[in-house]
């Protein structure tokens, strides 16, 4: 995977620096919550109903074990010990405050991760195949190139306010596994006559309009790439509506310009902005693909593993998902359910590891399909219902939903309650023991 350089680590503690500045100023009050929400935004911070949520991307799904630890850390330390993995491969927090937002993001530059723009109008995390780099049927590792549109795009100064977010997706692979067709902008890796090139799709995406990329250019050698990534954005960024933020993305602008149009207008770009690249992009990607070798990996004898596979269906059932053809002789992957059994989808919890003092990741196996379901004893759900209802009579056993009484709108005050826009309620007036009196009382 990639690693830091100096210039990376710089750049990151001062994006950090200036926010925990920011974030003093809102909780002085010399920000109003409009003028910081911007400033939010690029740092990858939300407000909710009732807290702030951070999200933290995952470059192209690629954690190490140090990143894993530190996720936990910030669960545990900052949050209710749980995050969200999205299928965007970032991770949400819900619950931080927003004083403790500074410190998390110091928390993540320490293992050479960070929020930005992961939230706003700009372009988002860079998504990949989750067996990227170790799949059989890819052509090429689409990690690099993820890697360099994540260094392209991040503070690109043209492409800080589009006229919505802007999702891009790379897999190398002739089976889809990421889901490119679904994006704003995709890159499939092909190959034409021992050349490697790209098949550039635009237009995809889900939400409330879902509509499937188009393809607009079957093959982009890897020299022209970036410049073409960055003629493609440059169009949209001039056609694509502000007026209203549900016909903004560019599945719609494609859509009511059409894909020939658009190519069109695409290949004008391209045509100046090619020069302007002048071979750095080629240069800085040679050098991200030095990050990615292959490791050296240690053979060993495969008895245990064989074994193990044919004696434990639950260790069998997690490779149910996994490509057909093994990376190379002797390899294989291992695909773990990432969510407690029975929770919301991509929930993870952390625990504490007591006896190495430092938080953990706790995954819990999915039911195996020929192990039965646990049964209930009839004789003890017949002993615990009459002691349930006799403790929620007694006020002992707090009361299930079910049990609570409905309360209307209109029903409000007789329960005691306050109603917004409508101030202290005084019992003993007719119009406050019933609000639809209200009005013919004061008239």
């Amino acid at each position: 995977m990639y690693h830091y350089n100096d210039f990376d680590a710089a750049f990151v503690a001062e994006r950090n620096r200036q926010f925990r500045a920011q974030v003093e100023r809102r909780i002085d009050g010399a920000l109003t919550e409009d003028e910081f929400k911007p400033l939010r935004l690029m740092n990858g911070l939300y407000l909710q109903l009732h807290a702030y949520m951070l999200r933290v991307a995952i470059p192209y799904g690629t954690l190490n074990s140090a990143q894993m630890r530190q996720l936990a850390l910030l669960a545990e330390k900052w949050d209710k010990g749980y995050g969200h993995f999205t299928t965007r491969q970032n991770i949400q927090y819900n619950w931080p405050a927003l004083r403790d937002v500074p410190d998390m993001l110091d928390a993540l530059a320490e293992v050479q991760m960070h929020a930005i723009q992961t939230s706003g109008n700009t372009i988002r995390n860079v998504t990949a195949d989750h067996f990227a780099g170790a799949a059989a049927d890819e052509i090429a590792d689409p990690r690099p190139v993820a890697e360099l549109l994540r260094q392209w795009s991040t503070d690109h100064p043209e492409f800080q306010f589009l006229p919505r977010k802007f999702k891009i997706a790379v897999t190398g692979s002739p089976n889809d596994r990421a889901v490119t067709a679904a994006h704003d902008l995709a890159l499939r890796i092909t190959q034409r006559d021992d050349r490697i090139g790209y098949a550039v799709l635009v237009g995809g995406g889900l939400g409330r309009t879902p509509m499937i990329g188009k393809v607009i250019n079957d093959f982009v050698p890897q020299e022209d790439l970036l410049p073409y990534v960055e003629a493609v954005v440059s169009v949209w960024n001039l056609l694509g509506r502000r007026d209203n933020k549900y016909k903004a993305r560019i599945k719609i602008t494609v859509h009511e310009h059409g894909i020939d149009e658009i190519r069109a207008l695409v290949e004008q770009r391209f045509a100046e902005t090619r020069a302007a690249f002048n071979g750095a992009d080629l240069a800085l990607f040679d050098e991200i693909k030095t990050h990615f070798r292959h490791p050296n990996f240690r053979t060993a004898p495969e008895g245990a593993f064989d074994a193990a596979y044919r004696a434990d269906p639950v260790f069998r059932s997690s490779g149910r998902h996994q490509p057909r053809r093994p990376p190379r002789a002797g390899l294989c992957h291992r695909a773990d359910q990432p969510q407690e059994a029975r929770r919301n989808p991509g929930r993870r919890k952390r625990r504490s590891d007591a006896r190495h003092g430092r938080p953990r990741l706790c995954l819990w196996p999915r039911r195996a399909a020929h192990q039965p379901r646990a049964e209930r004893d009839p004789a003890a759900c017949a002993q615990v219902g009459p002691a349930r209802r006799a403790r929620q009579v007694e006020g002992a056993w707090p009361r299930h939903r079910q049990y609570r009484p409905r309360v209307r709108h209109h029903r409000l005050p007789r329960h005691g309650l306050l109603r917004a826009g409508h101030g202290p309620l005084d019992p003993d007036r007719p119009a406050d023991r019933h609000p639809l009196r209200r009005t013919q009382a004061r008239t």
